[in-house]
Formats: C-alpha cells, structure tokens, sequence
C-alpha cells in the first residue's frame, strides 16, 4: 500500500489554497491550517488505499473523522472537518471530484467549555504589577504596560494588537482601529488608563525601540522590528506569575476577561459582540454563561437556603 501523497494531490491542493488566499482573501493562519487539515486527510486516504481523488467518497471522510474523535479535541474534529467541507466544495465546482460529498459530513457537537478568565481583582493587579515594571524607566517595559491596558481595555484579539500601525490609534478620542477575522475592520474603544499607558509608551518607550525596521508599527520588539504573537504571549504569562492566585492565561484571557466583565457591568451582548467582532451572537453569549456560573456561585454562597 503506498502512504506517500500522489503528486496530483498536492497540487490540488496547492490550487485550493491559492484560491483561498488570493480570491477568498483568507488569513495566512487559515490557510496554513487548511493546509494542516488536508495533508492529514490525505494520509489517510493513501493508508486506506485511494488512488483517485475524484472517487473520493462520504464513507471515506467518516473513517478520516472516526479516527481524528480518537485522539483529538472536539473543537480540534470540528474544524478539521469544517476545512474539509470547503475543500470538497471548492473542488466539486472546479471539476476535481465529481460530488461534493464534504456537504454531508458531521462532526459530533463540540463540547463548549467556560472560558478562563481573571476576577476583576486579578486582572486590576495584573495592571499594577504591569504599570509598577514599567517605572524603571526600560522601553519593554513600558511597552508591556500599554500592551496589557490595551488588550484588557478593548478586548482585542492579539494578533490584531500585533498588527496595529500609527495611524491606527487614535488617543484623543480613545479608540483604535483593528483588521480581524476575515480581513474585517471595526473600531474598538479603551480608557483612560490604557490611553494614558499607550501615551507613555509611544513617547518614552518606542522612541528608544524604533529602528530601520519599524516601519509604523505600533508595539516594536528589542530590535526594532514589529513585536510577534509569541513576544505578547510570553509578556501576560511572565506578568501573571506575579499576581497571587491568578490562573495562568495568555493574551486571549485577557480578552475572554475583558468580555466577562463588561457583561458582568451591565454592557449589552450585541454592544460586547461588536466590541469583539464576532460573526455570530451566538459565540459571544458563551460568556453570560460565564457570568451566570458566577452569580449561580456567590448565591450559593451566601443564601440561607441556597
């Protein structure tokens, strides 16, 4: 039997992901992941012994699903399994096989689980822990201030924040401009104490980090050049350790925090979805739950007959 993906594949292959980059205008993260997602499929039609892609069948892609429900995530099934759907359809309009048999494929239901989060003292320590670093005067440090105020402020994502230019932030009126999921843009608002954070930062903090290649990066490495993903995740897990029982979370906590507590403070869901940019309401009420496990909590706490 042989296991080595046929040539023919991959270029298939190859020709989806250009179509999904150049004319769907995916992310590179979304397209990488269909890359991920196909590859893995394909290995295991090669095992099972399919040599023409067009006689892909549905049974095949449920013996590829039943394997991935072994060892892997729901939301992990899920995904892969929505990538394949695209895929199969994609490649019945373009003549590849002749059905779409991806169309019919179910994943099982993912499980939703509660978001971790910080409490609202957690997360106003945090900002002290952040804010009193950033006192000796080092440009990463303060950067790393206005890097935390800024995505607990706005609940952005972190790479949107990675992203963000010059011309992107506008600190008189306290709001900035983000490109999310989809290449979509929304305005996102912040306070005072992260304008003032960012303020510092762009004055005293970036003037020392900017180089040749800083081009109008907002937020710059040591080097120069525009801070990664990476850099910002290690920043809140570093920070974190020194804010007393706080659970150990990275940039995306501190916007399923920020989500947490304006809901907990009265904000509107659909105002909290906007401010988010999620496509679908239904992603956003994940955290009333969150908000409700908590009343639920300190009812059962301090009612008599609770």
């Amino acid at each position: 039997m042989n296991n080595q993906t046929p040539a023919a594949w991959l270029a298939v292959m190859d020709e989806f992901l250009d179509y999904s980059a150049n004319v769907k205008r995916r992310s590179p993260n979304t397209v990488r992941a269909y890359r991920s997602d196909l590859l893995d499929l394909f290995q295991d039609l090669t095992e099972i012994g399919l040599d023409d892609l067009s006689e892909l069948s549905l049974s095949h892609l449920r013996i590829w699903l039943s394997r991935l429900t072994e060892t892997h995530a729901g939301s992990t099934v899920a995904r892969r399994s929505a990538a394949v759907r695209t895929f199969t359809q994609w490649a019945k309009k373009t003549g590849h096989i002749n059905l779409d048999v991806g169309s019919a494929l179910r994943p099982p239901r993912a499980k939703k689980s509660l978001p971790r989060h910080l409490t609202q003292d957690s997360a106003a320590d945090l900002m002290t822990v952040a804010e009193t670093k950033a006192d000796d005067a080092d440009p990463v440090n303060i950067r790393n201030w206005a890097i935390l105020e800024l995505l607990y402020a706005s609940g952005m994502r972190v790479s949107e924040l990675v992203n963000l230019d010059l011309t992107e932030i506008d600190l008189v009126n306290r709001v900035a401009r983000v490109t999310g999921k989809g290449n979509k843009q929304r305005m996102v608002p912040f306070g005072i104490p992260a304008a003032e954070a960012v303020d510092l930062y762009l004055r005293n903090g970036r003037a020392q980090l900017v180089g040749s290649e800083s081009a109008s990066a907002v937020f710059l490495g040591r080097r120069g050049k525009r801070v990664d993903v990476r850099t910002v995740r290690e920043v809140v897990y570093q920070l974190l350790r020194d804010v007393p029982d706080a659970p150990q979370l990275g940039p995306h906590g501190l916007r399923h925090s920020a989500a947490t507590h304006l809901l907990e403070g009265g904000a509107d869901i659909r105002s909290v979805q906007e401010l988010l940019g999620h496509a679908s309401l239904g992603t956003t009420q994940i955290y009333t739950h969150v908000s409700a496990e908590r009343l639920k909590s300190a009812y059962n706490q301090a009612h008599p007959r609770a």
